[in-house]
Parts: C-alpha cells; sequence; structure tokens
C-alpha cells in the first residue's frame, strides 16, 4: 500500500472486486448444493473481516503523519471512495430505508440532509480546512481562535458527537452478526468491535483509508444486487431507480383496499380501546396498580385450582412480578404502553403523503420538523469531525474540492437507491404478509422476531395477520429484504456483508477521531509538548482501545434504534462545531470568547432539548416529570436547530461586545481563505 499512485491502485482494487463477485457466484453455486445457511453467514462475517484485517497489516505504520492523515498522499478518487464508505454507515445503509419505509414522504429529510451537506462541506469547508493543514478539528480551532479553551471545548464536543455514532454503528454491528451467525446479540458486538480494531489499530488513518476503499466495494454491491433483482422480478427491469414509481403506485392502490378493510378497522379499533384503558388506569391511579395486582392474583389461583397448564400460571404470575412497584413507575409505564397501543391504533398515513396528520396545525408541525431536521442533517454533516478529517488527507487544496465531487458521485449511487428498497419491501409486505394466515407466516417474521425487530400480535383473534398487528423495526427493512422476496439465502449473507463493511467503515473513522483529539489534541498539544513519536502512537492506540470497549458496552444496552442515534449525533456536530467554523473562517471579527461561549451554549442547548423531548417520548424509561413536549413540533432528532442559532448568536454579541481579534489572528484568517497573502 505503499504505492499511492492512481493506476495501480485501481488494478489492485478491481482484481478485488472481481474476486468478490467470484466469492459471491461460488457460495451460490455451493448453496444450491446444500450448504448450510449458516456455513454461508460465516464466510461472509469471516472472509470480509480477514480481508480488512489484512489491508490493515499490510498498511501498519510508526509515522504520525501518516498515521493521523495517511501522509497527505490519498488520490482524490479513492479519497471521495474512502470518504462514502466513512459516511454511509450502517444508518445509511440500515436505518435509511426502514425510514423511509415506515414514514414514507417524511423520510426524505435524510436524503435531502445528507446530501445537501456535502455541497457545505465543498462550499465552506473542506478547501480552507485543507489549506489550513494540521491533523484535526480542534487543531484548527486552537489555531483560529488561539489558547487551549477553544481545543479542548472542540476535543470534549467531538468525542460527544463521534461517541454516539459509533454505539450506533457496533449496535448495527451486534444486530447483524446475532442474526446471521446466530450469535447472541452481547456477544456479537464485541466479536464486531474486534474487526473495528484490527482495521484501525495499527495503522490509524493511512489503514483506515485503504480498508474503506474496500468496504465501499463491497457495501455498495451488497446494497444494489438484491433490490435490483427484486426489480426484476417485479417489473421486469433490473434497474429499481427508475421502475419504484410504478411499484409505488400498486402501493398506493393496495393500501387503499388494506386500510378500508373491516378486520383491518377492527384491529385499530381495538388497540385504540387498550390505549383508552392504558389511560384509565393512569388516572385512576394508585387504586388501578392495586387493582391490577389483585385481578392477577386471582386468575393466578383460578388456573392452579383448575390444574391448567403451568406455561399459563408461570405466564401470568411474570406479568405480575413485572408490574411496576409505585404510582410513579406504573404512571411511566402505563404511559409508554398507551401510546404505543395508540400507534398501532391510529389512522394510517399514505407513503406518499407529505407532512401527514389531520388540521393544519399538525401539518404544519410535521413540515417545520422535517425542514428542521433536514437543516440539522445539513449543518451536521458539514461539522462532522470524522468526515472533515478526511480532507486533511488529500494532496492539496484542488484534490480536497475534487474529492469531495467523488464523495457525492459515490454516495449517490445507494442514495437513489434507498426509496427504491422502501417501495419494494413495501410492495412485498402488503401484497405477501398482510393478510396471511398466522399459522402459514414466512420463515423470517419468526427469525426476526427472536431478536426483537418484529412483533405481531393477533389482536381480534380472527387467525390473520392485519397492518396493524405487525410491527417492525426500521432496522430490519433491510436486512430482511432478501427473505422478504424469497431470493437465495447468499443474496442475505451479502447484504449482511455490506451492512458490516458500513458499519466497520464508519467505526474505524470514528474511534480514530476520537483516539486522535485525546493523544494529539489533549495529550501531546497541551499535556506533553515534547512527546516522542513513539509514544504519541503509543496513548493514541491505547485510548482507541479503551473507547472502543466502552462504546461496544454502551452499544449492548441497546439504547435506541441507529437512525436515532445518528441524527442525535449530527445535531450535536452541528450546534457545537457549524457556528465557530463557519464564522472563524468567513469573519474576522469573531473572537476566542465568543467562540467557546458559543461551542458551549449551542451544546448544552442542543443536550437539554434533545434528553427532555426524547424522555417525553419514551417515558416508560421509568423517569418521571424529566421529559416536555416538543416546541413547534420539532422532535429530538432535530434539536441542534436550536443549538446552531443559539450558537452563532452567541459568537456574534460576545464577539461585538468585547475587543477585535489580534492582527495575528486576523491575517491567519486571510491566509486560510487566500494562501497567496500569507505562509499556509
Amino acid at each position: 500500500m505503499a504505492d499511492y499512485t492512481t493506476v495501480p491502485l485501481r488494478r489492485y482494487y478491481a482484481y478485488y472486486t472481481a474476486s468478490f463477485f467470484l466469492f459471491i457466484l461460488g457460495l451460490g453455486v455451493l448453496e444450491r448444493h446444500g450448504m448450510p445457511p449458516r456455513w454461508i453467514g460465516y464466510s461472509f462475517l469471516f472472509l470480509t473481516i480477514f480481508l480488512y484485517a489484512t489491508i490493515g497489516v499490510l498498511a501498519r505504520t510508526a509515522s504520525v503523519s501518516e498515521y493521523y492523515v495517511a501522509g497527505r498522499r490519498v488520490p482524490a478518487v479513492f479519497n471521495g471512495m474512502a470518504t462514502g464508505a466513512d459516511w454511509m454507515s450502517s444508518a445509511s445503509f440500515m436505518g435509511l430505508a426502514g425510514t423511509l419505509y415506515l414514514s414514507g414522504y417524511q423520510g426524505l429529510a435524510y436524503v435531502m440532509g445528507w446530501t445537501g451537506g456535502y455541497v457545505l462541506v465543498a462550499l465552506l469547508l473542506a478547501p480552507y480546512l485543507r489549506r489550513f493543514g494540521q491533523y484535526t478539528i480542534p487543531d484548527f480551532l486552537a489555531a483560529r481562535y488561539g489558547g487551549h479553551l477553544a481545543r479542548l471545548v472542540g476535543v470534549f464536543a467531538t468525542i460527544l458527537a463521534s461517541f454516539v455514532y459509533v454505539v450506533a454503528q457496533i449496535y448495527g454491528v451486534g444486530l447483524i452478526t446475532s442474526r446471521f451467525v446466530g450469535l447472541q446479540f452481547e456477544v456479537g458486538v464485541f466479536v464486531g468491535l474486534a474487526g473495528i480494531l484490527v482495521c484501525s489499530f495499527l495503522g490509524g488513518m493511512r489503514a483506515v483509508t485503504w480498508t474503506q476503499v474496500a468496504q465501499y466495494a463491497i457495501l455498495i454491491v451488497a446494497y444494489l444486487v438484491p433490490v435490483s433483482i427484486l426489480s426484476y422480478q417485479v417489473t421486469g427491469i433490473p434497474v429499481p431507480q427508475l421502475t419504484y414509481g410504478q411499484v409505488l403506485q400498486k402501493v398506493q392502490g393496495l393500501e387503499e383496499a388494506i386500510f378500508a378493510n373491516p378486520a383491518e378497522v377492527d384491529a385499530r379499533r381495538l388497540f385504540r380501546e387498550r390505549a383508552d384503558r392504558y389511560y384509565e388506569r393512569i388516572l385512576t391511579l394508585p387504586e388501578s396498580l392495586d387493582e391490577e395486582r389483585r385481578g392477577l392474583t386471582a386468575r393466578i389461583n383460578a388456573l392452579k385450582s383448575s390444574n391448567a397448564q403451568m406455561r399459563e400460571v408461570a405466564a401470568l404470575e411474570r406479568q405480575r412480578r413485572d408490574l411496576p412497584t409505585s404510582s410513579d413507575d406504573a404512571r411511566s409505564y402505563w404511559d409508554g404502553l398507551m401510546r404505543q397501543a395508540g400507534q398501532r391504533g391510529a389512522e394510517p398515513d399514505h407513503h406518499l403523503t407529505p407532512y401527514p396528520g389531520k388540521g393544519k396545525v399538525v401539518n404544519d408541525g410535521a413540515r417545520l420538523n422535517f425542514l428542521s431536521l433536514l437543516f440539522c442533517l445539513m449543518v451536521g454533516t458539514a461539522a462532522l469531525p470524522h468526515v472533515l478529517m478526511r480532507y486533511y488527507t488529500t494532496p492539496s487544496v484542488r484534490e480536497a474540492r475534487t474529492s469531495v465531487f467523488w464523495s457525492l458521485l459515490f454516495i449517490l449511487a445507494l442514495y437513489l437507491t434507498a426509496p427504491a428498497y422502501a417501495a419494494f419491501a413495501k410492495y412485498e409486505i402488503y401484497s405477501h404478509l398482510v393478510g396471511s394466515s398466522m399459522d402459514q407466516l414466512p420463515l423470517w417474521v419468526s427469525s426476526w422476531g427472536k431478536i426483537g425487530m418484529v412483533s405481531i400480535e393477533d389482536i381480534n383473534g380472527d387467525g390473520i395477520l392485519q397492518l396493524a398487528e405487525l410491527s417492525l423495526n426500521p432496522d430490519v427493512i433491510l436486512l430482511a429484504t432478501p427473505e422478504i422476496a424469497g431470493l437465495p439465502y447468499v443474496i442475505s449473507g451479502l447484504v449482511a456483508a455490506g451492512a458490516l463493511a458500513a458499519a466497520l467503515s464508519t467505526a474505524d473513522g470514528l474511534l480514530l477521531t476520537i483516539a486522535s483529539a485525546l493523544s494529539h489534541d489533549v495529550y501531546y498539544k497541551v499535556y506533553r509538548p515534547n512527546a516522542s513519536t513513539q509514544w504519541r502512537l503509543v496513548v493514541s492506540k491505547s485510548l482507541l482501545l479503551v473507547v472502543a470497549v466502552l462504546a461496544a458496552s454502551v452499544a449492548s444496552q441497546k439504547p435506541a434504534t441507529i437512525l436515532f442515534m445518528v441524527a442525535w449525533a449530527f445535531s450535536l456536530a452541528g450546534s457545537a462545531f457549524f457556528p465557530a467554523l463557519m464564522l472563524g473562517v468567513f469573519w474576522k471579527r469573531a473572537t476566542s470568547t465568543g467562540a467557546v461561549s458559543g461551542m458551549v451554549i449551542g451544546l448544552l442547548v442542543t443536550l437539554y432539548y434533545m434528553v427532555r423531548v426524547h424522555l417525553h417520548a419514551i417515558p416508560w424509561l421509568g423517569i418521571h416529570g424529566i421529559g416536555m413536549e416538543p416546541w413547534l413540533g420539532i422532535q429530538s432528532t432535530a434539536a441542534g436547530v436550536w443549538g446552531v442559532g443559539a450558537g452563532f448568536l452567541t459568537i456574534i454579541v460576545v464577539s461585538l461586545l468585547g475587543r477585535p481579534p489580534s492582527q495575528e489572528t486576523q491575517d491567519f484568517v486571510e491566509s486560510v481563505r487566500y494562501p497567496q497573502s500569507g505562509r499556509w
């Protein structure tokens, strides 16, 4: 990997991609001759991780410049490919299609926000950061605003946003390994962690870069192949990006038939009645809690006296044991169940309906939340440290700009396909699953149900699956699509390998960003400026290991869905960095005090809003009285809209009230924007 010239690299990766196609074909042949599905899963998992580990070992380095910024010798096209893999995390690969499946038009905020963010990166930040040079975003903050305070605040924000993001990636790894290899979720998390570490531990950014190029080839093949086959099966044309409009028309017809089905209407009515009962229990606490406990005890005693099956008795005893112990706990617990039942009983929205809801106020709130989320994703993209660090690795400013173009091109292949995935998956489920007998449901339903991603309840007792009785975690849509469509298991293994590549590539970049912030910006720049190169790398690798284990421990608790955690990371990054970076480049009057105040206040406002609104949305966490209603209908995933505004306002006001920056600082801004006038 020492030869960074473009022609040999293209040849190496062309051979690599061709070999991967042959590997897929070989497994397909073996499956037809009886190879067990689990062996296919193991083959995809361990062979791909072995490939990444081999690249990581070959790209090992003891050079600080190679470890942090790949020697600034990565050609634009390969940096664009690595950035695409770094960017297309498990949120894009797994979560985006699922979100579009569940929310339809509303989910397009993610597609537009993430791609629009790269326009901001290309125009406003990437070239100027590359002109500056150095290694990290806190490096720029320290040079622009002076002193260690701006650097340390930047380090804290980098760690917070990147940690939330990396937890989502490791969660995705655990989900993949638990389903396709049969490992327990918590074990799968740490198996995936080993795959992450072998890519980044020895070679830092150099190893991560060339591993991510390899991972992009796998993840884009894995993303395009299944939906192309499905498009051919449904429409006769293997180009899903062009055919999913036809399928959406069919979905609309299926929706009208399903929503009007009397059994569907009855099931939703029963869920609403359940929600009403939970509401009545909440209103009559604490008497309702005592009544619930007495009722369960009476049923248990009656079953025991009638010699009923012990399984029924045990289920009721477990239900009694799980009852809340206090009125506050019962209120939170029943409120959560009430909301779940209310959601399943609500009037369904059509896939193509923009800003769903009844009444002008509801529609305006949905529209405002859509625009706020789009804004947060754009500024978050333009401020994510692990993405911006990639533009330090190019040989020149021109290459940095060009690599943003290549990044967008490589990302486009996935983002144009995600809506097609949602459309085809919804068509398959509506036409072949909804309305099926409960006794004849396909195997994938029970397989994913075992790990809590699919749940079914026959609330009206008719033995037929209604749409309201089916609950799908959005993270399962893409992974289960091959099984939903009845494709060979080798395609399921391919999708799992692609999802694993997406999660590992982003996790590598994030862990390296956190370790670099701690080892370079804190240990070297603040604590021990005279530290040797060897010690700097030892500290970085040690911190990489510690952070990785901590993130895996948090991910094993399943804190939230992948897309929720990623959206939070974008809000945190945008509120902490975007105002300080933008004003730092384009406004000479921005001062150190203003920047530090803006970063701190922006981050605190975002955290405050995010935590309180999220707790309001899921009060069954057991924390009563802390949640709050969203302001103007803006959900926690778009919390950064408040933090970014507060950050800009604070920096401007505090800077104008203080003394102007020194002439040296103003000359630095000139040198970043106009390199011919200064030494940068």
